[in-house]
């Protein structure tokens, strides 16, 4: 299915006009437990992940639950702190949408707008039968691979590809499929998102999500640029991963730090529960863009659970008329974990950070977490997922 060329505004109605209708669907009959079982959830989740630290934040209406399980490092014997750093790893780019949800909004930018439109001089972009879009790009419909390839040894995390690397490797591709009809879960694809959004406005990408986004709501430790302060404060786990480095290279994907003081703010600016003064999303930067039912195939989008919607860089997970669905994204890499997931029905959302530990427990903690949300919500949980695959879990690990 093409992406349609439907206003945002009007999916900003659609969206939140459905949202309504699943809070008022909400089971009156269920009490809204006390926020602080959070914390008894929070560790039962940390005892079955093995992570050598955790750290939950969860946001119901204006109320605020921080947690931190297990240590900053193996055997430092310190518990995680609201101002400890982490990668957000793919969580980055909900930021990216973010900021193209607004470029749209301001007609800086169209969703239906060609990659080619904001490619560098003389650099010719592969069609399969249609263009890549920017939609196509946020919706992981561009028929672009998950990733570039491996980068080199040596080096420290989301620092490759870089700009020059991936628009020298871009023109000599085949997509794998044409352009959105097919959902493959890529890396690549938000790089050069945040490629063209900083085309279209002539600023550094970095520049302008800091103006755009985290400047408005306060947010100073989120950064590609971390301090020598703040890389002491990395949590880390229980392997070697290398460096903290500045990683504006993958600024779109993947690259950003942030604290959970941070996050508590962004959970609230997700919600809408910030309160007079603070800003709020638009409701149409989470809305469903695509029914996976209308595409031919889709791979990489069911980390947390089965997918009923994908929007710009988030997930659906049940349908919108459910007071149990889920807005949802997902990460991973460099040793983290990372998880953000919005039940708008009861005004919930929840962050998660855990470190790798020493051995893998196999545990799912995407869908342990939207138990952990829902529950908090009062709210029934999500079905059982399937078992995963024997060869899944030997996989282990990726970027996601």
């Amino acid at each position: 299915m093409r992406y349609p060329n439907v206003p945002c505004a009007l999916l900003a109605f659609l969206f939140a006009l459905s949202i309504k209708t699943a809070c008022a669907q909400a089971l009156p009959s269920v009490g809204t437990p006390d926020l602080q079982t959070a914390g008894s959830l929070g560790a039962d989740l940390f005892a079955q992940s093995g992570s050598t630290g955790m750290i939950l934040v969860v946001v119901r209406d204006n109320q605020v639950f921080f947690r931190g399980y297990g240590e900053t490092a193996p055997g430092s014997h310190q518990l995680p702190a609201q101002d400890s750093v982490l990668r957000l790893c793919s969580l980055t780019k909900i930021f990216t949408t973010d900021v193209l949800n607004k470029l749209a909004a301001d007609k800086t930018v169209r969703l239906d707008d060609p990659l080619q439109r904001f490619a560098p001089p003389r650099i010719v972009i592969p069609k399969r039968i249609l263009p890549i879009t920017l939609a196509d790009l946020a919706t992981h419909t561009s028929g672009l691979p998950r990733e570039l390839g491996n980068p080199p040894p040596g080096t420290s995390h989301f620092t490759y590809p870089d700009y020059r690397t991936r628009w020298h490797w871009l023109p000599n591709q085949r997509l794998r499929s044409t352009p959105g009809t097919n959902a493959l879960y890529s890396n690549i694809a938000f790089d050069f998102l945040s490629d063209a959004l900083q085309a279209a406005t002539n600023k550094q990408y970095a520049a302008l999500l800091a103006e755009r986004t985290l400047n408005p709501l306060h947010m100073q430790n989120t950064t590609f640029f971390p301090s020598a302060e703040q890389c002491r404060h990395l949590l880390i786990s229980a392997h070697d991963e290398g460096l903290c480095s500045v990683t504006e290279a993958t600024a779109g994907s993947s690259g950003l730090y942030s604290t959970a003081t941070d996050m508590s703010i962004w959970l609230k600016y997700l919600l809408g529960s910030g309160g007079p003064g603070m800003p709020a999303q638009d409701p149409g930067a989470q809305a469903i863009f695509i029914l996976p039912s209308s595409l031919r195939s889709q791979k990489g989008l069911d980390h947390a659970g089965e997918p009923t919607g994908v929007g710009l860089g988030w997930i659906h997970i049940l349908p919108l008329d459910s007071s149990s669905h889920i807005i949802e994204k997902t990460g991973g890499g460099a040793g983290f974990e990372t998880y953000i997931a919005i039940n708008h029905a009861r005004h919930t959302a929840l962050f998660l950070a855990a470190t790798d530990g020493p051995v893998d427990t196999h545990l799912n903690l995407f869908n342990a977490a939207n138990k952990l949300l829902l529950a908090v919500a009062g709210l029934p949980p999500l079905p059982a997922p399937p078992p995963e695959p024997a060869f899944k879990r030997r996989h282990g690990k990726r970027r996601h």
